[in-house]
C-alpha cells in the first residue's frame, strides 16, 4: 500500500504528466495470484465461447432452424473442435497483442531482460527472438516503426529542431503527422500509441 501511495497520479492535463508516465514504476505488475488466473480462464472461454458459437456447424444449424444453442451442447465432439480452433484464434489474438505490447514497452525504454520477465519469465535472448524488433538499437537519427490497436506508425527524429515527430495511420485508416515537438522518442511513442489507441477498430469477427 505504501509502494502505492508513493507512486505519482497526474492528470492527463497536468504539465507534468507525460514525464511521469514515461518513467517506468518498478515493479511494473504485482504477480497475479490463483484466483485472478481463474478469473482470467472464465473471461477467456465467454469470448472463446462466443466464437465457437458463430463458427460451430452445429451451431449454425441450431440457429439456421431458429433453436437456440443450449450449454449441453458443448459436449457434442465437433463442438470441441469448433471450440479448439476458436482457441487458436485466442493464441493468435494474445501473440498479436503481446507483439504490440512489447514494442511499446521496448521502444519506450524496457530491455529485452525485462520483456522476458513480464513475459512468464523467459531469457533475454529468448525475448529478443520473439520480438525483434520491439527494442530499438540506439540512435539519434533512426526512424522507428511501430504496430498498435491494429495500425502502424513510424518516429522519426528531426534534426534541425533536436525533437521527435511521428507519423501514423490508425486501424480505421485515420491519418495523423506530429509536429517535430516531442523532447524524446519515448514521448513521441507515447502520443503516437494513444492516437492508434483512439482510432481502434471495434472488435472484428474473425475470419477462418
Amino acid at each position: 500500500m505504501d509502494d502505492a501511495v508513493a507512486i505519482p497520479t497526474p492528470d492527463k492535463d497536468d504539465k507534468d504528466f507525460w514525464p511521469t508516465v514515461l518513467t517506468a514504476v518498478d515493479p511494473a505488475w504485482n504477480e497475479p495470484t490463483d484466483d485472478d488466473s481463474f478469473v482470467m480462464d472464465d473471461e477467456v472461454l465467454k469470448t472463446v465461447r462466443a466464437l465457437t458459437e458463430r463458427i460451430s456447424t452445429r451451431a449454425l444449424a441450431y440457429q439456421a432452424a431458429g433453436k437456440p444453442f443450449d450449454k449441453a451442447l458443448m459436449a457434442a465432439p465437433d463442438v470441441q473442435l469448433a471450440l479448439l480452433r476458436a482457441l487458436y484464434e485466442a493464441k493468435q489474438s494474445v501473440d498479436r497483442l503481446a507483439e504490440s505490447a512489447a514494442t511499446v514497452a521496448g521502444r519506450g525504454g524496457a530491455s529485452y531482460a525485462q520483456l522476458g520477465k513480464a513475459w512468464g519469465g523467459i531469457k533475454r535472448q529468448s525475448a529478443r527472438l520473439k520480438w525483434p524488433h520491439a527494442v530499438a538499437k540506439k540512435s539519434a537519427s533512426e526512424s522507428i516503426p511501430l504496430r498498435y490497436a491494429g495500425g502502424t506508425a513510424v518516429i522519426h527524429h528531426e534534426p534541425d529542431a533536436d525533437a521527435w515527430w511521428f507519423a501514423a495511420v490508425a486501424a480505421d485508416q485515420q491519418e495523423e503527422e506530429s509536429e517535430a515537438c516531442h523532447a524524446t522518442s519515448t514521448e513521441a511513442i507515447a502520443r503516437a500509441t494513444e492516437f492508434l489507441l483512439s482510432h481502434a477498430q471495434p472488435t472484428r469477427q474473425a475470419s477462418v
